[in-house]
């Protein structure tokens, strides 16, 4: 079991008030991602959620993704969907050499592809602007994409493998696997942590991640909540 790890334990806030606090909007006590990012938002204290001082960054309807914090909703805002999830940290062996070469990095141009994939596939909760918050890498066929995979949040060493997902129509054939092997080598290059997040329930991916070499953290609660 990995070492307790403090920016870990609250990384959502540690990557909003730190090392992407431009792509973000809040303030001490409550922050999210800024319109068009990923719909996530995270508290200083996430036992404590100023849920006051971040009302005046969303707009009813909103919806948001939220983790570790229990409790009945307040005011202004509404539980939609309740679940958990792990947190899983990368220990394995170092990938020795990129193992998707051939892949295309993602760009500004990519967006409306990457998107289209998200919605079809639904990988976590992804925004029109995700693949500006790290790096991202694809495969495509003729036009269309079939596999990607990024880099989400970015909290001090620790890097957030996100984004993963393959069309039903190339799936089998190790796509996603090889774009993630890519990030984990390049990142280790850099002297960064991967990690990432799957939830609970989903047994494959966890074996799969496992298998890969990351270990399981910390399993949470994670909440979609929603301005009224």
């Amino acid at each position: 079991m990995p070492e307790q790890d403090p920016v870990l334990d609250n990384v959502i806030w540690c990557a909003l008030s730190g090392h992407q606090a431009h792509c973000s909007v809040g303030t001490q006590e409550a922050r999210r991602y800024a319109p068009g990012f990923s719909p996530i938002v995270a508290f200083a204290d996430y036992a404590q959620p100023r849920f006051d001082a971040l009302a005046p960054y969303c707009e009813p309807g909103e919806r948001f993704y939220c983790e570790r914090w229990t409790g009945r909703a307040p005011k202004g805002f509404r539980v939609e969907v309740e679940s958990t999830m792990v947190k899983m940290l990368w220990a394995g062996n170092a990938p020795t050499d990129d193992e998707a070469s051939d892949a295309t990095a993602l760009g500004a141009e990519h967006r409306a592809h990457a998107l289209a994939l998200a919605e079809l596939t639904n990988p976590g909760p992804f925004g029109p602007r995700t693949i500006e918050l790290g790096e991202y890498f694809g495969y495509f066929e003729k036009d269309r994409l079939v596999a990607m995979a990024g880099e989400r949040m970015h909290a001090g060493r620790l890097r957030e493998l996100s984004g993963v997902c393959t069309h039903p129509s190339a799936r089998g054939r190790g796509l996603a696997y090889r774009l993630m092997r890519k990030l984990i080598w390049r990142e280790l290059q850099r002297g960064e942590q991967p990690f990432l997040h799957v939830m609970s329930a989903n047994v494959r991916a966890r074996e799969l991640y496992r298998g890969m070499g990351f270990v399981e953290y910390l399993e949470g609660v994670v909440r979609v909540v929603s301005r009224v």
